[in-house]
């Protein structure tokens, strides 16, 4: 019984058909490759917070277009990069709360309007530490390139002053310092709502921040925080 696609030797070599299968089946491969990279759901993301619409959302094939888009995740989504390296802080930052501040003073502590901006170190205080952090880990590179985060924001109970929570972000590229600054905001207000545990939303951003991205900074919280969260900015 034949399987439907049969190669036999001839020769020493594949026959002539078999051979035109296969080039057939390796150019369909790399075509759905190919049009994978070029999708980007990330890009589609940023337009729903604008109020754009996606390509998948006008497409008149949903089912192919849920298949480029699932590949593409995979592919090119910004937080599952190989090189993880400048996305996650070093492993001598892992982070650092203020004892100070529990669930039960939030409301009077970090969900106290203009908190953070009172306790933040001054800029005197900080640029030397960004100094030395730069000149460790990143010599010869332009200080504006990177920003010196609280890896436990400020407004999430982290400590002000701890070399264990701070690290150098970059300010470009994709899941930079922006991305974080998104996700800090919108767990600050879900703890201030108190939707989301203060703890839990430390040890989130604390594990891994790409994932407490995927997790809280969802396309209704950052639509539903937009205009606030450019007016604030909590660190």
């Amino acid at each position: 019984m034949s399987s439907g696609f049969e190669v036999t030797e001839d020769d020493g070599g594949y026959t002539g058909h078999a051979l035109l299968k296969l080039q057939a089946i390796s150019g369909g491969l790399a075509l759905l490759i190919a049009i994978g990279f070029w999708y980007r759901p990330f890009d589609d993301k940023r337009a729903g917070r604008r109020g754009e619409v996606s390509a998948c959302s006008v497409a008149a094939t949903h089912d192919c277009c849920d298949a480029v888009s699932g590949l593409s995740t995979a592919l090119r989504n910004s937080f599952l990069r190989v090189d993880r390296t400048s996305i996650l802080p070093p492993r001598d930052t892992p982070g650092a709360v203020d004892p100070s501040i529990t669930q039960a003073n939030i409301g009077t502590t970090i969900c106290r309007p203009g908190y953070a901006r009172s306790v933040r170190p001054s800029f005197a205080v900080t640029a030397p530490v960004k100094r030395r952090l730069m000149d460790a880990q990143h010599p010869g590179e332009s200080f504006a390139d990177y920003e010196l985060d609280h890896l436990i924001p400020i407004s999430l109970g982290g400590a002000p002053l701890d070399l264990r929570d701070l690290w150098l972000q970059p300010r470009r590229g994709q899941a930079n310092a922006a991305d974080k600054n998104a996700l800090a905001y919108v767990l600050w207000r879900l703890v201030c709502e108190r939707r989301v545990p203060l703890r839990t939303a430390q040890r989130a951003i604390r594990r891994d921040w790409t994932k407490a991205y995927d997790t809280y900074a969802m396309p209704e919280n950052l639509a539903r925080y937009h205009f606030a969260h450019r007016q604030e900015e909590p660190d």
